[in-house]
């Protein structure tokens, strides 16, 4: 076999492994740890059209909260199995598995968009005008479908 077929088999290894692992979290969680990368890449790149200096405290901090988004997505599959727990207690069959895991998700590839955009025309590259507006509104759109009221705690 050549080199270029034992590429493709490894990453289909890969693929299928998170796949099997993940779930239906498995394409949100490549397509969020892709953004993190690239937003990572295209940051640094952007700090001298910026004037800043690239450090390794700044660059530290900025890995830290990478991981914390990560964790973020963690903390939404627990929610999930809390729900799906409640759900079954009752008696009630949960219809969606790591649905608010990958409302997360989708909410930081959102994020992590904007801010490459941001990155690359700061570094002077002209962007397609429709890109950011349109990452906006799909934030805004989840914000606005999955939040919920908070009840005022001194008026219960």
């Amino acid at each position: 076999m050549e080199q270029a077929t034992y590429i493709k088999a490894a990453f289909t290894a890969v693929f299928a492994f998170l796949s099997s692992l993940l779930g239906i979290l498995a394409l949100p969680i490549i397509l969020m740890v892709t953004c993190n990368v690239i937003d990572y890449i295209t940051g640094l790149m952007a700090t001298p059209y910026r004037k800043q200096d690239i450090n390794s405290y700044k660059s530290i901090r900025g890995v830290k909260k990478k991981v914390s988004m990560w964790l973020l997505v963690v903390v939404g599959a627990v929610m999930d199995q809390l729900i799906k727990y409640a759900c079954e207690t009752v008696g009630y069959e949960s219809p969606a598995s790591f649905l608010v895991a990958c409302i997360v998700a989708i909410w930081i590839i959102c994020n992590e968009i904007i801010s490459i955009l941001e990155n690359v025309k700061d570094m002077g590259v002209a962007v397609p005008s429709f890109l950011e507006p349109l990452a906006r509104n799909i934030k805004t759109q989840i914000d606005d479908r999955a939040s919920i009221e908070e009840k005022d705690s001194e008026g219960e």
